[in-house]
């Protein structure tokens, strides 16, 4: 777990409004309807040893979006070829094998030249948390205010004491 960082003007809010993003159904939109919700933010894979987290992340969708959570999910085959679908078949192994109904969107690169400027934002040289994706599964915990509150590696799964944790912690602010 990374250290929280300070609440400082030097890490802007994510501008959520200006982000554009197509959903797994191809509908083009911006994250602006999430804005003042806490956001756990995600890239997913299909295919990989950390894909059984997809239950995790459903059960704190469910447990917790009444209160304001909300789980976004990013697609990405930049690991090991491990979401190489199409989205019409993402969609389909997600709600079929995990029941996902959380926000899924179109595959997106989370590293190099092609990376989504969602992504610039969460691991850019401005971000409290910056550095290169290493893996499917990496999460980011953002306030309802944009502030990115922390950054979870593939290992720590969406049920861990310190994800209850600060979910509780920004769900309450």
């Amino acid at each position: 777990m990374l250290p929280t960082p300070s609440r400082s003007p030097a890490f802007p809010a994510l501008p959520l409004q200006e982000f554009a993003v197509t959903d797994i159904d191809g509908r083009v939109g911006t994250l602006a309807p999430y804005s003042g919700r806490v956001l756990v933010i995600v890239n997913v894979a299909s295919a990989c040893g950390y894909t059984p987290q997809y239950a995790g992340l459903q059960a704190l969708w469910q447990q917790h979006s009444a209160r304001g959570l909300t789980v976004l999910g990013f697609p990405c085959n930049q690991f090991k070829g491990q979401e190489p679908g199409t989205a019409e078949e993402i969609k389909e192994f997600c709600t079929t094998k995990f029941h996902i109904t959380f926000p899924l969107f179109a595959k997106i690169e989370v590293n190099g030249p092609g990376r989504h400027p969602l992504y610039t934002a969460l691991a850019g040289e401005s971000s409290p948390f910056p550095g290169d994706i290493a893996w499917n599964f990496t999460k980011f915990l953002v306030g309802r205010d944009g502030q990115i509150l922390q950054r979870y590696g593939s290992k720590i799964a969406p049920d861990s004491p310190e994800m209850a944790i600060a979910i509780a912690a920004a769900l309450a602010a």
